[in-house]
């Protein structure tokens, strides 16, 4: 396919407006926190992204007083027609940029969260450097905050998510289906509206196609994923999707957590459905107290508040009972309540313990407060919120789960 021809499958670029902000901020942020930096080197195809507007074979250079540069392996071809990015140049191998490079200083900044050992020594080879340092966190408060070209497509991920998910799936909800069939129908649901068929998270060896469902107690499932949900897999070697076997009955509960996203950009979100015939009213009951929890971390998303004051503040008003089974099954509780969202799933800030720095206007927040219940499954709920000085703004849709399904 010719470059004329891929133009006119409309396709959205990165604005040269937009990346020259992104670049000026992340340089900004470097020189508040590590004043003395002179070199990064970003290698992440994420942060490329970010900063450049292309996902290529590369590497961008960053030079503290001097424009950086975009380095391509491949494909140097694509990354000159869909990025606006000032300077890109195409290199063999790492010695084509060091060979222009006018100074190698002793200290490099990088993705050490990101980078191989291998890489890594491939790349000293030559930019000898005797210190490596992690940018990750930097580049990560970077992204954190969404300027509106983000959160317009963030916007547009919601209202898919939206849509799908409750409006959509309780059409799919069949006696008999498998998790999978759901599965299946959700994904190509989700492709038809407009998602862009990946879902990205920055944790180490996170692995995952859309999400995370289950039909009753299979939502109770241990895994390895660092969320309060769970679901038994496809095998012990591909433990996604769902499973095969795993059938819908009347009386369960359906728990769908799956992510949606535009043009690289990401919701997350959790709606939960009643097939056949009502949960235990002491079921409802926890599911709505889950609910109220979202809604009072709505509140709290003001600029200036400490995402560690919100987790404290909930946490400590919270019945001892309840917090049995709450955000995550058994000894499987994870420590958050939220996170931050953008182009990984998984971003700063986070609704945790530790998190001090306030949050500021533009960030994009999923709350999920969930409980495990043995013999049911997962209740409670997830949405993506703005933060906004009059506190959380919802772009996921405002149903309160537990949608009844009566085939």
């Amino acid at each position: 396919m010719s470059f004329e021809n891929y133009s006119k499958l409309n396709h959205s670029f990165v604005p040269v407006s937009e990346l020259s902000c992104r670049m000026k901020r992340f340089k900004a942020h470097m020189d508040e926190i590590h004043p003395d930096w002179e070199l990064s080197a970003i290698f992440g195809r994420i942060n490329l992204y970010y900063l450049t507007g292309t996902i290529q074979d590369g590497m961008l250079l960053i030079p503290r007083d001097e424009d950086p540069v975009l380095w391509v392996r491949r494909s140097y071809e694509r990354a000159m027609f869909e990025s606006a990015f000032p300077d890109i140049r195409s290199m063999s191998s790492f010695k084509d940029a060091a060979k222009v490079q006018r100074k190698i200083p002793d200290t490099i900044f990088l993705e050490t969260e990101l980078v191989p050992v291998a890489l890594l020594e491939r790349f000293k080879k030559y930019f000898p450097c005797n210190i490596v340092k992690s940018l990750d966190t930097q580049i990560s408060y970077v992204r954190s905050v969404k300027s509106p070209y983000e959160l317009n497509l963030m916007e547009k991920a919601g209202k898919i998510h939206e849509h799908v998910l409750e409006t959509l799936v309780p059409q799919f909800l069949v006696e008999g289906m498998s998790e999978i069939d759901l599965s299946s129908q959700l994904y190509s649901a989700l492709l038809d509206e407009g998602h862009h068929g990946v879902v990205r998270f920055g944790r180490f060896q996170t692995e995952m196609l859309i999400g995370q469902l289950g039909f009753g107690e299979s939502s109770l499932y241990p895994t390895s994923f660092d969320g309060p949900g769970g679901n038994y897999g496809m095998s012990p070697a591909v433990p996604i999707l769902g499973s095969r076997s795993r059938k819908l009955k009347t009386g369960d509960l359906v728990f769908v957590d799956v992510g949606c996203g535009v043009d690289g950009y990401h919701t997350d979100k959790t709606m939960t459905y009643m097939f056949g015939k009502s949960l235990p009213d002491s079921a409802i009951h926890i599911h709505q107290q889950c609910v109220d929890i979202q809604n009072d971390i709505v509140s709290m998303l003001r600029p200036g508040i400490a995402p560690s004051f919100i987790y404290d503040t909930i946490m400590d008003n919270l019945d001892p009972e309840f917090l049995s089974g709450f955000m995550g099954y058994k000894e499987r509780q994870v420590k958050f309540l939220g996170h931050g969202i953008g182009l990984l799933i998984d971003e700063l800030p986070v609704i945790a313990k530790g998190f001090d720095a306030p949050l500021q206007e533009g960030m994009v927040m999923a709350l999920e407060p969930k409980k495990g219940i043995e013999g049911v499954g997962m209740v409670g709920i997830e949405n993506t919120f703005i933060v906004t000085p009059d506190g959380g703004r919802c772009i996921t849709g405002t149903n309160p789960g537990l949608i009844p399904v009566y085939p």
